[in-house]
């Protein structure tokens, strides 16, 4: 099973020639190109989301009861048909009021969320929880609180797990340590592999493709999965770039 997570950099119009409009295409060429069965989507806003719906052929995108805005931006799940199917799943705010549509928390820039759905792998007939979210870029305190939000909905959930998204923190973090500790039973699909933490590690590069700050990028992975293989992608068009992150990708079989 193929599982990639993506920050598509929210559609705005001051990235001038980096805009969703001149992009979008070649963000759907890439999860096509690589076929992922699990894409967790970041940033999407309605627009956005919306493009994917239509131009990903083969996909189908899983929001549950959504109060749509054009404001927002949706860690969304995309399944691909053939795959996986979503059978229940749902979202919340992270923060001290979660059902509350936009709330945000302690010193969060802007409302976070994370969506998340009981899946079911198609060839092996097994189910398992994937979850897809972004943490805050800016405010540490509310990082930590949301991390310890996410922390709770994984304890509360029996079973296998993916959770994969922007976490905005580096590994090794106190963020990181608590998401991979030995309570959450959840692995770094990149250290599982022995991969190095380096320049080559890192997945925000700023529409430059010269990689910058840190692998913040993440999938974690419960005991229940065997990680083959881990993929940052670094496919372009001419120098022009899907997203300010690579998108990462893993291969996994069933432990």
């Amino acid at each position: 099973m193929r599982v990639m997570t993506f920050n598509i950099r929210f559609e705005n119009e001051q990235d001038k020639n980096n805009a969703w409009q001149y992009r979008r295409e070649l963000v759907a060429e890439i999860i096509q190109r690589h076929s992922p069965s699990l894409v967790g989507i970041q940033e999407g806003k309605s627009n956005q989301l919306l493009y994917l719906k239509k131009h990903l052929s083969g996909y189908n995108v899983y929001m549950p009861d959504r109060v749509l805005d054009d404001t927002s931006q949706y860690p969304t799940l995309f399944c691909q048909e053939s795959g996986v199917n979503v059978e229940q799943g749902g979202e919340f705010w992270l923060s001290k009021t979660p059902a509350i549509h936009l709330s945000k928390d302690w010193d969060s820039a802007f409302p976070r969320m994370m969506s998340y759905g009981l899946c079911l792998d198609q060839k092996s007939k097994k189910n398992f929880l994937a979850a897809v979210t972004h943490l805050d870029h800016k405010g540490s305190e509310a990082r930590w609180q949301q991390a310890k939000i996410i922390y709770t909905f994984i304890q509360n959930h029996t079973g296998p797990i993916i959770l994969m998204g922007d976490f905005n923190d580096k590994p090794g973090s106190r963020i990181h340590q608590l998401l991979t500790s030995t309570e959450s039973e959840l692995r770094d699909s990149w250290e599982i592999l022995g991969r190095e933490e380096d320049e080559k590690s890192m997945t925000h590069h700023g529409f430059t493709g010269i990689p910058q700050k840190t692998r913040m990028d993440w999938i974690l992975v419960s005991k229940h999965f065997r990680v083959i293989d881990a993929q940052i992608i670094r496919d372009n068009r001419e120098g022009s770039y899907p997203s300010d992150h690579y998108p990462y990708m893993i291969d996994l079989e069933w432990a």
